[in-house]
């Protein structure tokens, strides 16, 4: 059984994924693909040519997103028209699907060159989700939602919190801990080798550097933040009065869900891109590999379990 190799890995800064506060929430969402799609290209000497596929993760596939962004990505990177592309969707675990799926086609023997990576600009998500959207992740299907009632995701993260004996305290010093650690790799330089400056189309600079992270975040400063789903458990969904909090309790009857997350410690809003260029062992290697002189890396990512 043959290997999956990671030559390269790169990734645009993460900016505020917020319009009017976020520097790359101008942009399109394909100028963000492509902009680290071309690093790869360009830091590893690619014939973009050689390229079998290219498999890219985005979750809200509508509007700016939609269309196939990995492949319009690609495109507008200058990438081969030979070199293919396919956008999937796994919600927020659509970006590593993306390098498991590209990892599985080198492995079986099917493709030797394929981009891994993935968009995602929740910016866009107010301009894009059309106002007829339903409310519910069944898409408006009452059989499904009878036999499998699906909350929303944060009203589900306090219900599985609540399951799980898992407190507010606990929460927040974990996301303390989180941006704690984020501050010393970016004061150390860690993550400099895999990120790529993100330009505006007249080439003047959009953002070189992270916008997200709070350093100096304690978990005192955290218990201060109030709770954002609890309200929204309550907002009726419907005319029959469906609310998250009872499909919660379709499930868990009884259950007296705990809301300990909030803005300070729930997944980041944020706009942003990344990509890793994986090969076959037998293909040799692009001229550049990597992003420095002489940093070819061979580097195994994947097995067969045995």
């Amino acid at each position: 059984m043959t290997e999956a190799w990671i030559i390269d890995a790169c990734r645009t800064p993460r900016g505020i994924g917020k319009v009017g506060k976020g520097a790359l929430a101008v942009l399109h969402p394909q100028v963000l693909g492509a902009t680290v799609l071309r690093a790869l290209a360009e830091r590893n000497g690619l014939d973009t040519a050689d390229v079998d596929d290219i498999v890219w993760g985005t979750s809200m596939q509508v509007g700016s997103q939609g269309g196939d962004l990995g492949r319009m990505a690609a495109l507008d990177a200058g990438y081969a028209t030979t070199a293919s592309g396919v956008t999937l969707d796994r919600f927020c675990g659509s970006g590593i699907s993306s390098v498991n799926f590209a990892a599985a086609s080198i492995l079986a023997g099917m493709e030797d060159v394929v981009i891994a990576g993935g968009t995602e600009m929740m910016s866009s998500y107010a301009a894009n989700v059309s106002k007829s959207r339903s409310p519910f992740l069944d898409s408006g299907n009452d059989h499904l939602r009878a036999i499998h009632p699906q909350t929303n995701q944060g009203v589900a993260a306090d219900a599985i919190a609540t399951l799980e004996k898992i407190d507010r305290r606990a929460v927040d010093e974990l996301a303390a801990e989180s941006q704690r650690r984020a501050e010393i790799a970016i004061k150390e330089g860690r993550f400099d080798k895999s990120l790529v400056t993100v330009h505006h189309l007249d080439g003047t600079v959009a953002l070189d550097r992270e916008e997200y992270p709070r350093p100096g975040t304690t978990a005192d400063s955290l218990a201060a933040l109030p709770s954002s789903f609890e309200a929204l458990a309550d907002i009726p969904l419907n005319e029959q009065g469906t609310t998250y909090r009872s499909l919660v309790l379709q499930k868990f009857p009884g259950l007296e869900i705990d809301h300990v997350h909030h803005a300070g410690n729930s997944s980041g809003v944020v706009d942003g891109a990344a990509a890793l260029l994986m090969t076959s062992p037998s293909t040799p290697p692009p001229t550049g590999c990597g992003p420095g002189p002489g940093s070819w890396r061979r580097r195994t990512s994947a097995t067969t379990r045995r």
